[in-house]
């Protein structure tokens, strides 16, 4: 932890927060806080900066928000970031937590398959890049069946009517990660995995990292058009209605990985998606509606434009926020996926450990 070290944060449709700092006997020093922020007045930067010298190079964002609070001139103004933001930046900084733009990303947009493999897939390739055998990689799915995936700690007799499903032809799978239900159709959906090191969000809480991880795609759809935001914990929005879920993985293997994968609705039968799902009326009431059918609008209304452009533009602006080339998955990482697809996710024991 001695030495220099240096953090950036990029708050969820705000600004640049940057930090340079050395920490010397347990301590912050020589911070220095920079970003394309805006501030009010000049001397709050002196300030922020104050005091952030000398605290314990082990306190929480929380912590050094709260000196920073307590240090501002009357009156401050803190425009697309504030004291929470800079806590952040100070954390990622001490953790030498690594930036987007630090690797070589890899992209992988292959034809339609099966929903169990999809969930496979992500295992696989979550744990190659755990294990440092694959960069960092975003994955854009296409399915070749309807399907709802349940989350890994969801009730299956709960979340799914057995009835719905058969008549419909919808296949029911269970994920490794936790959140809700998802009901997908192969030409109404968008899904995407992103499966990155441990090092991008070091020093980021849980929460944290989800809006982190979501903020190229809320810049993707402002490239089109869509003015989008993260909601807490896990859905992206607009001032239309959900358009998207997200849900996460940590894997401890190896250096350690994180799987961050999100659901979004170019176009949606909700009159299949209710009778296959069991949308309870707390959920309901906790989202602020009253109807299923209301609780998501799509992409295809918002944009204007056909699925297959959607995805090539959030692609194009991956890249040119990012890098990244175009790949595959490697003959070894689809065995292995397959293995998994035909074992674990198509198992009844696997579908049904919560029953």
């Amino acid at each position: 932890m001695q030495g220099k070290h240096h953090g950036e944060y990029k708050v969820p449709g705000g600004k640049l927060v940057v930090v340079d700092l050395e920490v010397v006997d347990g301590a912050l020093r020589g911070v220095r806080v920079a970003g394309d922020f805006f501030l009010e007045p000049d001397e709050a930067l002196d300030a922020i900066n104050g005091a952030l010298e000398g605290a314990p190079a082990d306190t929480d964002a929380r912590g050094l928000a709260a000196r920073i609070d307590a240090a501002l001139p009357a009156g401050a103004v803190l425009f697309g970031f504030s004291s929470e933001a800079v806590g952040v930046a100070v954390r990622r900084a001490v953790a030498d937590a690594r930036e987007w733009t630090d690797f070589d990303w890899q992209i992988i947009h292959e034809g339609p398959q099966s929903p169990a493999l999809h969930m496979a897939l992500d295992e696989v390739l979550t744990a190659e890049v755990a294990a440092g055998r694959r960069p960092p990689t975003l994955r854009v799915w296409e399915w070749d069946r309807p399907a709802v995936i349940i989350g890994s700690f969801q009730s299956l007799a709960n979340e799914v009517d057995p009835e719905g499903a058969a008549r419909h032809g919808v296949t029911v799978v269970r994920r490794i990660s936790g959140g809700g239900a998802m009901f997908v159709e192969p030409g109404n959906t968008i899904t995407y995995s992103l499966c990155v090191p441990n090092s991008l969000v070091q020093g980021l809480s849980f929460a944290e990292s989800y809006a982190y991880l979501d903020d190229w795609v809320l810049g993707a759809l402002g490239d089109m058009g869509i003015t989008a935001w993260y909601k807490p914990l896990n859905d992206i929005a607009t001032e239309a209605g959900k358009i998207a879920g997200a849900a996460q993985k940590r894997m401890a293997a190896g250096d350690g990985a994180v799987l961050h994968h999100v659901t979004m609705s170019y176009d949606i039968d909700a009159e299949k998606m209710v009778q296959v799902l069991r949308i309870g009326k707390e959920k309901l009431s906790d989202k602020g509606t009253t109807s299923a059918k209301k609780r998501v609008d799509p992409l295809r209304r918002q944009t204007g434009l056909p699925r297959a452009e959607v995805i090539a533009r959030m692609i194009a602006s991956f890249r040119t926020r990012y890098g990244g080339s175009m790949g595959s998955v490697s003959p070894r990482e689809l065995a292995r996926a397959e293995e998994l697809a035909a074992g674990k996710f198509s198992s009844p024991e696997w579908l049904t450990r919560v029953p």
